[in-house]
């Protein structure tokens, strides 16, 4: 049992959090598994977008910190750290490094680093019942999992400040108006919903989502020198790809066109 459902689909991947009891709380070994699963969609072809979503009432209520695993304590200076490093914070970089579009269809409470893994999502569908808490003040804990780099770019910086100072619920409606969910839907339609955006995603040009994905999420800390050359160079790398061609002809053509990821 790794606590994570995967299956291929119609070239989505879906990676469902399996860990109900919990509120899909991450051990090491599930957030180790979800990497690995994160890391194959960005490199396989024959996957052109990935959904992550939870069973039961969460998404994910962050580490599992009863486990021990990941306790906050410090054996010697540089374990935290280093404990960071190689766990939570490798696992938000692989979703937002991820090369296919991840959207994540967030079921129900999603606290502390399941906010964060979240918000690394390029697409979030929320659904009615959803929350998103930054718990770690509830534990006299300092935000990581990249929350203080995620949030401010989200929301603004006294937002931020706000959700992350008091730790309070905040519910699928209110993150929506604050641009922390793109859409709010009935429980029996996140599922739908996800599917559809994932199919519409992977009958995309792959590789120029992957590349507007880099240009965006490198955008917030680039100067407009850097942007617009980081923008000509994915131009000139993206002319080379056979969707690239195909739209170009479509386009001549007056047809829709039929994009292969390639």
């Amino acid at each position: 049992m790794t606590g994570v459902e995967h299956e291929v689909r119609d070239q989505v991947s879906y990676l469902t959090l399996n860990r109900p009891g919990t509120l899909n709380a991450l051990t090491p070994a599930l957030r180790d598994r979800l990497v690995d699963h994160l890391t194959e969609a960005s490199a396989d072809p024959s996957v052109r977008a990935v959904v992550l979503t939870g069973t039961g009432r969460g998404f994910c209520a962050g580490a599992d910190l009863r486990s021990g695993a990941d306790s906050p304590s410090p054996r010697i200076p540089g374990d935290v750290a280093r404990t960071l490093r190689t766990g939570a914070q490798r696992l938000i970089a692989a979703v937002l490094d991820c090369e296919k579009p991840v959207i994540a269809a967030v079921n129900g409470t999603a606290a502390g680093l399941g906010a964060h893994l979240a918000l690394a999502c390029d697409l979030v569908l929320a659904a009615e019942s959803a929350r998103f808490i930054e718990v770690f003040v509830r534990r006299g804990l300092v935000p990581d999992a990249g929350g203080a780099y995620l949030l401010p770019r989200l929301t603004g910086l006294q937002r931020a400040k706000e959700l992350m100072f008091f730790g309070d619920a905040l519910s699928a409606p209110e993150a929506e108006r604050l641009g922390l969910v793109n859409r709010v839907l009935p429980e029996g339609e996140l599922a739908k919903t996800a599917r559809d955006w994932a199919t519409r995603l992977a009958t995309g040009p792959t590789r120029a989502l992957a590349l507007t994905k880099h240009l965006l999420n490198a955008s917030l800390d680039s100067d407009r020198p850097a942007a617009f050359a980081a923008e000509a160079w994915a131009q000139e790398i993206n002319l080379t790809t056979q969707d690239a061609g195909e739209g170009l002809r479509a386009f001549a053509q007056r047809r829709g066109p039929e994009f292969l990821g390639r």
